[in-house]
């Protein structure tokens, strides 16, 4: 089978996860879900980022070591694999000794190459981002994604990466593949920058003395990386580069999903450091937006105003978050996600819809004593129905492809209420029965379709299928 890669970023563990980070794993997974089901040897890549200055903060405050205190918050992001149902292949952890080992050869290369210089700097720096910031991307002097937090000024030496080397290299890349990040406004963004403020070197360590919770820069002990830089490196690092160049060469490159503050991070910096490093640039950067909680406030750790993933899944289950943030949630722009949103959503596509199509279409097949000529999950997938909704997907529209899931599963239950097999049974069983193997087999078509966004669901009602059985309880309870 052909390899595929695909990566998440990797969050801060500086606090817990949040149903911001759940929306670009969701969307990931489905994706990586999707690709399996066609056939390709899928590499999902997911982690934590641990170095840098709010992680050290942090740990401080708390009165622990930095490593206790990241051990702590990344047990809390790698228990998302059943939270979610988060099919990720490896979990990165940047403390990783083969992580550090691959970020101090990355480093060594790009030295070779005439790319890393130390000099004096004066910057002005947000925690928040980790980033330097100009003064045109600070507003009253305020990072506008970190309103709450105080732009640091911050004078000392350090080393610099030669950004502005890649400048031409970058505008090739992009001008080469229109769609090389996505949606193409986001593109848009990362250009006009380049094209209006140029690219500036920028830091790529701390002096240890100051900040010593990072990887060492190689041949000088008085600093340690700077934390993007480190971070970076995961994409490369977690599929076996530099020691395991057959596993490297097999997935690389990468579909990259992130949200909307890290454009220039992934589609610029990054992709001038692979140039370094003589590397190819990622396949593809996949840029979401933010998540708008309660009186439209980004929804934020720092903002104290997330919502809690595991909490709605103990209360709704994981197929019902997956199927909010995949259906409700716009791929590309901010949404709002409020509980009286959720439930409304759940209890009416879910709870009315879905499932109570499911004990419909089963409880009869049951009691008619119902056999239907399923086609295999092969034919299924190569339907109409079936590359219509793929199609959507493969262009990352994920509010699209469940759409036509759900007209679907509408068109399944007026077809009840139009040949009214229950009342058509006492007339004529046969005819009744055939109503409904042809109501089975639409269920069927859905259950597979469905798989790659709602994979618990879309299992148990195969197997309810399989074994021509009720379910034994709702699939999705109405919520009062």
């Amino acid at each position: 089978m052909k390899g595929f890669y695909i990566t998440t970023t990797l969050p801060y563990v500086n606090d817990r996860p949040h149903v911001g980070h759940a929306l670009e794993f969701v969307q990931a997974d489905s994706f990586a879900r999707a690709k399996r089901l066609e056939g390709y040897d899928v590499f999902l890549n997911f982690g934590t980022d641990e170095h840098g200055q709010k992680v050290y903060k942090k740990a401080l405050e708390s009165g622990k070591s930095p490593q206790a205190y990241a051990d702590e918050y990344a047990a809390t992001f790698d228990a998302l694999k059943e939270a979610l149902n988060f099919s990720y292949d490896k979990f990165i952890r940047t403390t990783d000794p083969d992580h550090c080992a691959a970020a101090q050869e990355f480093w060594k290369i790009c030295v070779k190459n005439g790319d890393i210089y130390k000099k004096f700097y004066k910057i002005k720096h947000c925690v928040g981002c980790e980033l330097e910031k100009t003064d045109s991307e600070l507003t009253d002097g305020k990072c506008p994604i970190h309103p709450n937090l105080e732009v640091e000024i911050r004078e000392e030496e350090n080393y610099f990466f030669r950004f502005s080397k890649y400048e031409n290299a970058l505008k090739e890349l992009y001008l080469e593949q229109p769609a090389f990040v996505l949606p193409a406004f986001r593109l848009n963004e990362i250009k006009s920058l380049i094209e209006g403020e140029g690219l500036q070197d920028f830091s790529i360590s701390r002096l240890k003395e100051k900040m010593p919770w990072g990887i060492p820069v190689p041949d000088d002990d008085k600093h340690i990386m700077y934390v993007w830089f480190d971070a970076l490196i995961n994409y490369v690092s977690t599929i076996g580069w530099p020691k395991d160049m057959t596993k490297f060469e097999r997935y690389w490159p990468v579909v990259q999903f992130a949200g909307k503050d890290q454009v220039r991070q992934q589609a610029a910096m990054w992709q001038a450091m692979l140039f370094s490093a003589g590397l190819p640039p990622s396949k593809q950067i996949i840029i979401h937006g933010f998540i708008i909680g309660e009186g439209g406030v980004k929804m934020s750790k720092s903002l104290g105003n997330i919502i809690d993933p595991y909490k709605v899944v103990e209360k709704y289950g994981t197929d019902a978050l997956r199927y909010f943030l995949l259906r409700h949630i716009h791929p590309f722009e901010d949404s709002e996600f409020t509980n009286a949103r959720f439930k409304e959503a759940y209890n009416a596509n879910l709870a009315n819809g879905l499932g109570n199509l499911v004990s419909r279409i089963m409880k009869m097949s049951s009691d008619y004593g119902v056999t239907a000529n399923l086609p295999n999950k092969e034919e299924v997938l190569e339907s109409d129905f079936s590359a219509a909704v793929f199609d959507n997907l493969e262009k990352y529209d994920y509010n699209s492809a469940l759409d036509m899931v759900w007209s679907e599963i509408q068109n399944l239950d007026s077809y009840i209420n139009i040949k009214a097999p229950f009342k058509l049974v006492k007339q004529n069983p046969e005819e009744a029965k055939a109503v409904v193997a042809k109501l089975i087999e639409g269920l069927w078509s859905v259950a597979v379709i469905l798989e790659p966004f709602l994979p618990s669901t879309a299992v148990e009602i195969q197997r309810l299928i399989g074994a021509n059985s009720v379910p034994a309880k709702p699939l999705f309870p109405r919520k009062e």
